[in-house]
């Protein structure tokens, strides 16, 4: 078998890409490619060990549920070889057994041979199959276990379990940065030196006289292999799933190395040529050619002149090494420089421009995420929060709220406008550190800030996005309608703030002719001027 053909199951087109039973007198070397790439997922673990507890006539239902292409049908196909002989299985829910009928038909009719039989049932569904079913499905004892698994969370009762990918996330957020082990994983099985199917045929391909496309293949394959580059993946993957809120499948990420591998170019062309596949389609907004700093438009423009650069020409040459030949443009260069960026590669040219790849905005996020994952009242932890709600969080929420009135100053939140006066009351806005110490983080994608006005608490959950704007307004940036999602968060807040600062027993009214400053006293209102 060729190597192309081989690497075919990782595509999202391919026949394997959803499980099916295959009969083992019907398996093939395909077979044992995509049996080689198979990563056990924690998920898995909690499955099975459900699965096992289950007793050949315990009335159960397990619903594994999730979105398309996370691995569902895969992981109970599996478990369905080692469990099936004693209870029953329906491994897509949204299948129907019926070419007139419907997936909610058949689910009908699968519970109710569960509710006629013994034995217990273990069913894979989409998170929308299961809304769908709550509001359309015939057997009411099921609509009544899902509408509360939807409402509640609740994840098992005495009849149904709900095991969800959702609670299994692919990224991980800890004290040293984050982590998807399941990517690693992946690119490190797919590239293995020992008892690798895909090298093996890797080497085959190597002594044999290649045409351009299987020279670029292996080419791709070797910059695959480097540990640096799959870090560089990874962080993309990451970064994807921060600002773009991509979710990571494992059929996704298995069409997309696909992509990287036999794409059209190589692999730092590929990783940021977009296409059909979802991942790369948010990865493409990241493409390091698209930057613009002082040592980038530089490199450019030397390039496109053709100065010499005996360093640079140094580099080019140990690419040969690497397979890489014929590469046109400085962009193309600069996709290569920043797929390298932590890796020591020959005279190691590409680092001069490691600055210029700055991820400082991930950075920050993960420093933040971290110390309200993880906070715990610890002095040094509440110096840290308290500067990032001081100077970042609390700043821009005033600015923006001030942004009419700039020159009320730090103590005043602006109310009101009528015509040429402004009105505005002091607001002492704070961290809440005590609802900091009893939340729980969960999702990687975005934590929950806690603020406090008087007797009045506030949560406003924090994305990248949000953080991003939040930095930029406090470097003088005015939003607009491409941070149209962000702001709508902001404006909530801010008007629960302003709400609650009206009732100040101090306001400032600024005008035309100076600014009064108006003190409640009981009946008594104290006005003075200045």
């Amino acid at each position: 078998m060729r190597l192309k053909e081989a690497l075919s199951v990782l595509s999202k087109s391919s026949p394997y890409a959803v499980s099916t039973e295959r009969s083992a007198t019907n398996q093939n070397i395909l077979d044992d490619v995509k049996s080689y790439l198979y990563i056990q997922m924690p998920i898995e673990e909690a499955v099975n060990k459900t699965i096992s507890s289950f007793g050949a006539n315990d009335k159960k239902i397990l619903f594994l549920c999730g979105s398309s292409g996370d691995g569902k049908s895969e992981l109970l196909t599996k478990a369905k070889v080692n469990f099936g002989s004693r209870m029953k299985f329906h491994l897509d829910a949204t299948h129907s057994f019926d070419p007139h009928g419907t997936a909610i038909q058949t689910l009908d009719k699968v519970f109710d041979e569960f509710e006629a039989s013994s034995s217990p049932l273990v069913v894979g569904i989409n998170a929308g199959m299961l809304g769908n079913y709550a509001e359309e499905g015939q057997n009411q004892l099921i609509r009544s276990k899902i509408s509360e698994y939807l409402k509640n969370k609740n994840t098992q009762d005495d009849t149904a379990i709900f095991i969800n990918f959702e609670d299994y996330p692919k990224f991980e957020i800890g004290e040293d940065g984050y982590k998807c082990d399941f990517a690693k994983k992946l690119l490190q099985r797919i590239t293995q030196q020992e008892n690798n199917i895909i090298r093996q045929l890797i080497e085959k391909e190597k002594l044999q006289q290649n045409d351009i496309s299987t020279l670029r293949l292996i080419a791709n394959f070797e910059l695959l292999s480097l540990p640096s580059v799959q870090k560089v993946i990874i962080d993309l993957l990451f970064k994807a799933r921060l600002m773009r809120d991509q979710f990571l499948t494992a059929r996704a990420l298995l069409d997309f190395v696909h992509e990287l591998l036999l794409g059209d170019g190589y692999l730092f062309d590929n990783l940021f040529a977009g296409g059909d596949n979802e991942l790369a389609n948010k990865i493409e907004n990241f493409d390091p050619a698209h930057f613009r700093t002082k040592e980038i438009d530089r490199f450019i423009l030397a390039f496109d002149l053709g100065l010499p650069d005996e360093e640079f020409d140094v580099f080019k040459n140990a690419l040969n090494q690497l397979g890489i030949t014929n590469i046109e443009t400085g962009a193309q260069y600069l996709r290569l420089f920043y797929l390298l960026k932590y890796d020591d590669f020959a005279n190691n040219y590409h680092i001069s421009f490691a600055g210029d790849f700055n991820e400082s905005l991930i950075k920050s996020y993960l420093t933040v995420y971290q110390l309200h994952k993880s906070y715990n009242g610890d002095s040094n932890q509440k110096n840290n929060l308290k500067e990032f709600y001081r100077d970042t969080l609390i700043a821009a929420i005033r600015t923006y709220i001030n942004r009419n009135a700039p020159k009320l100053g730090k103590k005043f939140f602006l109310l009101s406008d009528f015509g040429n006066y402004q009105i505005a009351a002091p607001a002492d806005l704070t961290m809440d550190s005590k609802s900091i110490s009893n939340a729980t983080t969960t999702s990687s994608a975005f934590f929950n800030a806690h603020l406090k006005l008087q007797d009045k608490k506030f949560k406003l959950p924090i994305n990248i996005n949000l953080l991003s704007l939040l930095i930029n307004i406090n470097n003088g940036y005015r939003p607009n309608k491409h941070d149209k999602n962000s702001v709508i968060l902001l404006d909530e807040l801010a008007a629960e703030i302003v709400q609650q600062a009206k009732a100040a027993k101090e306001i400032v009214i600024t005008g035309v002719d100076g600014k009064y400053h108006l003190e409640l006293d009981d009946e008594d209102i104290m006005v003075n001027e200045g």
